[in-house]
């Protein structure tokens, strides 16, 4: 199943699982609409040939939705009967905290074997260095803010570009540092308002006539990212500010081949790590090597922004 938000790369992952149990002869059925789907029985029978040329498709071909039923004992129940009814014995869920937290609760009321699959841009999960649609949502947001760019200088005008990062900054730093950004507002950096302006006054006195301030939706230094630009706009007055919120178009479109090489790899792991007998378990990426981590440990371990990478910014921005 593919549970909560969607992420390019997701297709890739279901295309992968399926056809790593027609290779080790398991029978694999498709979940629709995440537990949404568990909890109504609306189950597909999935084969090989089900998914071909879903790999480069963006979205989940499985559809994907946020069920407040299976927060309840009643819901999971339900999921679990409709789990039996089909003889399914084990299950690979592909998502991100949130859908890893339903994961875990329904392990411990009924001990059913679960593989997850981390699902999400925003790249949040702990053991794993990538998540599935990150790479590409990077990319989406690098061409966009270029795009911006060329506006941004034609007019001599200053941009501010939300990106998607609610609790995470990686696609707004990297995306910022890759894009040439000449500041970028992250939720684990609270910079402040007065380094903000103190850095676009610098940039207006070596000569710069445009520039382009990447703000990732969670950051701290203002309500929302108008207010942000309200603010700018009120005190530096020669600045020509506008706003760009990329929002949902970083979630779309084909994935990287980084997100298909990935999820390819994910998905036949995590089928093998259930054929080994194994449970409660998160597939992910360190040192380009495919490890497993208890899901437990996904969910609470956190995220750290890369520090090297944020000094890097701060020379950039030079």
């Amino acid at each position: 199943m593919t549970s909560g938000g969607d992420a390019p790369g997701m297709n890739a992952a279901i295309r992968s699982v399926v056809r790593a149990c027609a290779y080790y002869r398991v029978s694999c059925v498709g979940i629709y609409r995440g537990y949404e789907g568990l909890i109504e029985g609306d189950f597909i029978e999935l084969t090989a040939r089900s998914v071909n040329n879903i790999i480069n498709k963006g979205g989940t071909v499985l559809k994907s939705a946020r069920s407040q039923e299976f927060r309840t004992k009643e819901g999971r129940a339900k999921a679990f009967e409709h789990l039996q009814e089909n003889e399914i014995e084990a299950m690979v869920v592909i998502g991100g905290d949130g859908s890893f937290t339903g994961a875990v609760i329904f392990n411990e009321e009924y001990n059913f074997p679960i593989i997850g699959i981390p699902g999400t841009i925003d790249n949040d999960i702990f053991g794993t260095s990538h998540t599935l649609g990150y790479d590409t949502a990077l990319n989406t947001a690098v061409e966009a803010i270029d795009k911006i760019r060329d506006t941004a200088s034609s007019h001599n005008r200053l941009f501010f570009v939300e990106v998607m990062g609610r609790d995470a900054g990686f696609i707004a730093l990297n995306a910022g540092v890759g894009a040439g950004a000449e500041e970028i507002l992250i939720p684990e950096e609270d910079l402040g308002l007065d380094r903000m302006l103190e850095s676009l006054k610098k940039s207006r006195r070596t000569g710069k006539s445009s520039s382009i301030v990447v703000v990732a939706e969670g950051d701290k230094s203002g309500k929302n990212v108008y207010e942000l630009a309200q603010y700018v706009e009120e005190n530096l007055p020669e600045y020509d500010v506008r706003v760009s919120v990329l929002g949902h178009m970083q979630r779309g479109g084909s994935p990287s081949c980084f997100d298909r090489v990935l999820a390819s790899r994910l998905g036949v792991k995590s089928v093998e790590l259930l054929l080994d007998g194994k449970t409660n378990l998160m597939v992910g990426l360190k040192d380009n090597e495919v490890i497993s981590t208890s899901i437990a440990e996904a969910i609470k371990g956190g995220h750290s922004i890369n520090q090297e990478l944020l000094r890097v910014s701060d020379i950039m921005t030079t």
